[in-house]
């Protein structure tokens, strides 16, 4: 079983979130009520639909992190999955997601948006995410 498929069948047994086909047309999507969450896209990248909020928030961190990727102006962010430690921030992630679309005012999507799933959907294609020991070597 590969790290998405895990991190996909524990997201999938939360009762907040429901599953069904990306919007991009590119792998499986979990959504809430309101919008969708999470993208499962390949074995390894997932991308997490955020708040504009909860981007500024918590920004610093994102950015820190060698499983994260983040494309200026879009709500969502790349998850690269390479170890455990990555599910579980995914797991956390996704959460925070959940939480801040649930409180997230109706004006809160952000510029540029054209609609519930974000300015120009996810980050497929947006996004090349190199192997950690490639990252690290460069």
């Amino acid at each position: 079983m590969t790290l998405a498929q895990r991190a996909f069948e524990r997201l999938h047994a939360w009762p907040d979130l429901s599953a069904g086909p990306a919007s991009c047309r590119t792998g499986r999507a979990l959504r809430s009520v309101r919008d969708e969450i999470v993208h499962f896209h390949s074995d390894r990248d997932v991308d997490l639909h955020l708040t504009h909020r909860a981007i500024q928030r918590f920004q610093y961190d994102l950015g820190g992190s060698t499983a994260i990727r983040l494309v200026p102006g879009s709500r969502w962010v790349t998850v690269h999955l390479d170890c455990d430690a990555d599910v579980d921030l995914l797991l956390s992630l996704t959460s925070i997601a959940l939480k801040a679309h649930q409180s997230r005012p109706p004006t809160d999507l952000g510029a540029g948006t054209s609609g519930p799933s974000g300015p120009a959907g996810c980050n497929y294609h947006r996004v090349t995410v190199l192997p950690r020991a490639a990252a690290e070597g460069a």
